[in-house]
């Protein structure tokens, strides 16, 4: 019973610390974006998490498929999961808080939700999860803000980019369940390196990264992006699911919101208005009632 105490104890370590590592990334993107533009900054982040999760699947004797049927939905699945998303939020954090960023990208279980119920409709709709939908949605538009709304300026086209992002993520986790006879970083490496192949290109004409100095507070926050945040996050975050489970590893889509907001506010002096304070506890309220599991009731004897 200790022994098994003990291990529960370090998968809910691991969870906290997954937690904090994702929470973490919009700091780095933040710090990042200052003097790295957001293509060439994701394009980088892609191939180094990609090469390091690489060497991780060579460490454990494994080798990425290579027939072409099984790389086009990684192609795919780069779109969805790091192309679109990681780009969208780069750009947007070059004017919008690491905190709001947090907030605004943890609702994906609830876009999955609406997506699974609307599009494929083989999601149960019960009272608690439409109560979660709402209640995030709400926390959205609290964070957005109704002058926001009302300006139509940068920062609501910013916001707005970070949902879409979101939504991008949700059709991912979706499409994401094609690849169960796979382990699981082999398409987060295939992913992660076609994204690489897809950003690399684009970076080197549109922004011409050899011309760029940047500053060593940003080489050193795409360094903790790409090898924390991303690759190492990774791999906790796939043993957690096969420790935990899925539904368990989902806690980390509520625990991590606090956590990123709190790293935004102390390490990089940030503040939240009143009302997205109040859309940040609808947000947790929202996305914990799509993801905690419903105990069931033991039978009767």
């Amino acid at each position: 019973m200790t022994s098994e105490k003990a291990n529960l104890t370090k998968e809910l370590a691991l969870l906290l610390a997954l937690s904090t590592l994702w929470g973490a990334s919009y700091s780095f993107i933040k710090i990042g974006v200052e003097t790295i533009p957001p293509v060439t900054l994701i394009a980088a982040r892609t191939f180094i998490a990609g090469m390091i999760l690489v060497v991780v699947i060579r460490w454990r004797g494994l080798s990425l498929p290579r027939d072409a049927a099984t790389w086009r939905p990684f192609m795919f699945q780069a779109w969805l999961n790091s192309v679109i998303p990681f780009t969208l939020i780069a750009w947007a954090q070059q004017t919008t808080d690491a905190a709001l960023a947090t907030i605004l990208n943890s609702t994906s279980p609830i876009f999955a939700f609406l997506l699974t119920a609307l599009v494929t409709r083989h999601e149960i709709v019960n009272g608690r999860k439409l109560f979660g939908v709402g209640a995030g949605i709400a926390g959205i538009c609290l964070v957005v803000g109704m002058q926001a709304l009302g300006g139509l300026g940068q920062e609501l086209w910013a916001q707005l980019a970070i949902v879409a992002a979101t939504i991008c993520y949700a059709g991912a986790a979706i499409f994401g369940k094609n690849f169960k006879g796979l382990d699981p970083l082999m398409p987060a490496a295939g992913s992660m390196m076609c994204g690489a192949a897809i950003l690399i290109p684009v970076s080197l004409v549109s922004e011409q990264p050899w011309t760029l100095a940047p500053s060593m507070e940003s080489i050193l926050a795409l360094l903790g992006l790409s090898i924390f945040s991303t690759a190492l996050a990774f791999v906790i975050y796939f043993r957690l699911v096969q420790t935990l489970g899925s539904v368990g590893t989902t806690a980390q889509a509520y625990l991590r919101v606090p956590i990123g907001v709190a790293i935004g506010v102390v390490f990089l002096g940030e503040s939240l208005s009143s009302s997205a304070w109040i859309g940040l506890l609808c947000v947790v309220v929202g996305v914990a009632a799509m993801t905690i599991p419903v105990r069931k009731a033991a039978p009767a004897n």
